[in-house]
């Protein structure tokens, strides 16, 4: 098969060198397409750059698109010696964005990556000329998922003993199944998910030693957040909610009309919030947009920046 990033970037996949939150070198995978003001194209949580394949090349038309995995997702280095602390990914795209570019960013976000995106426009305004965030877990209640919530109270160890025996590698087929069922759980027309989808988009947690307990040591943090919401302790999230009003570039809300995980209230909620934002609601979406309404999000974008 193909490679995906040699198929779809003039360069294939490359890498950033960046300091962590902790200050350690990490290695961050990306691709790059088109020319003009720097677009970036941030995933959410458990996805990598593919899941914007169909946004890819017709926003390339007008800007240079920047498809990035963050750290420990994707094909970017996974570093399980250490353990991460809540909000490093603020830091870790702020870095990133200055890292390749020199001028104040497009930054296209979904899901946990449009949560870290609304937190890099509060506290790093002049990196973000312009923001649009898809299905935000901006005030979420609870993780989403049944299968989030018990990856969230396994033992840390235990997963990472998963993935050092290489079990996903061992169990392939099982793997890319179940992972297929819940990614068509989040699609309002399931029929559209293809087998080289499927294939790539559970590349990363076969073939990388590392994915799945990164990707569970996010959801305990997330886990840990909310709890701490709901309990009025200290945490992040607070933070976020609390700034909203701060951030003043030009934003586009855009919200899965059935999204199932976080309601299209939460959108509405958040263009109240945002002092100078556009809300779009998507007909026949549920989580999933940058896939499941690929046509509209495209459209919706390249009207709102121009």
């Amino acid at each position: 098969m193909q490679d995906w990033w040699q198929a779809t970037f003039p360069k294939g996949r490359q890498t950033l060198t960046i300091s962590d939150a902790y200050g350690y070198p990490v290695q961050i995978a990306y691709g790059e397409v088109g020319t003009g003001k720097p677009l970036f194209l941030l995933h959410g949580m458990g996805s990598w750059s593919y899941n914007w394949r169909f946004s890819i090349q017709p926003l390339a038309k007008y800007f240079r698109v920047i498809c990035v995995d963050a750290k420990g997702y994707g094909f970017s280095e996974k570093p399980v010696s250490r353990r991460e602390q809540s909000g490093h990914q603020i830091t870790e795209l702020e870095r990133i964005i200055r890292g390749l570019c020199n001028e104040a960013a497009i930054v296209v976000s979904e899901s946990l990556g449009a949560l870290t995106a609304l937190a890099l426009a509060q506290i790093h305004p002049q990196l973000i000329a312009k923001l649009v965030v898809v299905n935000v877990p901006i005030f979420a209640q609870r993780l989403p998922h049944w299968g989030m919530s018990l990856l969230s109270q396994l033992p840390l160890e235990i997963v990472q003993a998963v993935d050092t025996l290489r079990l996903s590698n061992l169990f392939a087929p099982l793997v890319r199944e179940v992972m297929a069922i819940e990614r068509r759980g989040v699609l309002f027309d399931p029929s559209i998910l293809t087998q080289d989808d499927v294939y790539w988009m559970t590349y990363p947690f076969v073939e990388f030693p590392g994915t799945l307990t990164k990707v569970t040591e996010e959801l305990q943090i997330a886990a840990q957040e909310i709890k701490n919401w709901r309990e009025n302790k200290p945490n992040l999230l607070s933070n976020i909610q609390n700034k909203l009003h701060a951030i003043k570039c030009p934003t586009l809300i855009l919200w899965g009309e059935h999204d199932s995980w976080f309601p299209k209230s939460d959108g509405e909620k958040l263009h109240e919030c945002l002092p100078n934002s556009k809300l779009q609601i998507l007909a026949k979406c549920c989580h999933d947009a940058s896939t499941g309404a690929a046509k509209e999000i495209n459209v919706a974008i390249i009207k709102f920046l121009q």
